[in-house]
């Protein structure tokens, strides 16, 4: 199973976020972070605020934070909640698409086992268990700012 990519930079949003507690950090900054668009990160975070699990703070100090503590908040839901209805195949569809076989198809119940086992495993994981090495994180994440020394 792929990922989209929304659900992947919000998994990274969350996990920038995590990896130094407390700290608000601007949409700019995580995408250059990243190296991701502006604009693709603007319409996660919205997604990520409606679902309660970024607080914005508006003005001078102000900037996303985690609305949630990182153990409250769960890998296999923020995937659920990014990706909607697993789609591994055409049949799992409203229509239940045009496959010939449709009716007789065993792999559908194959591909379901599959889908509902992925989920089983990203429920099993939070937030803080993807950051536990937050300090590896932060050093990748947030270099010291690189100070020019003027030699005399």
């Amino acid at each position: 199973m792929k990922l989209t990519a929304f659900t992947d930079y919000s998994l990274r949003v969350l996990m920038y976020l995590a990896a130094q507690p407390g700290r608000r950090a601007t949409i700019a900054e995580i995408a250059a972070s990243f190296g991701v668009s502006e604009h693709h990160l603007t319409k996660v975070v919205h997604f990520l605020g409606k679902k309660g699990w970024l607080a914005t703070v508006r003005g001078k100090g102000g900037g996303l934070g985690l609305a949630q503590t990182p153990d409250a908040i769960r890998v296999g839901e923020v995937v659920r909640q990014t990706e909607g209805a697993a789609m591994p195949a055409e049949c799992f569809g409203v229509e239940g698409g045009h496959c010939c076989i449709a009716r007789i198809c065993r792999l559908r119940g194959v591909l379901g086992e599959a889908v509902e086992a992925f989920h089983a495993v990203l429920d099993r994981y939070t937030l803080a268990d993807l950051t536990r090495n937050g300090p590896a994180l932060a050093q990748v994440l947030f270099p010291p700012a690189i100070t020019e020394t003027s030699s005399a």
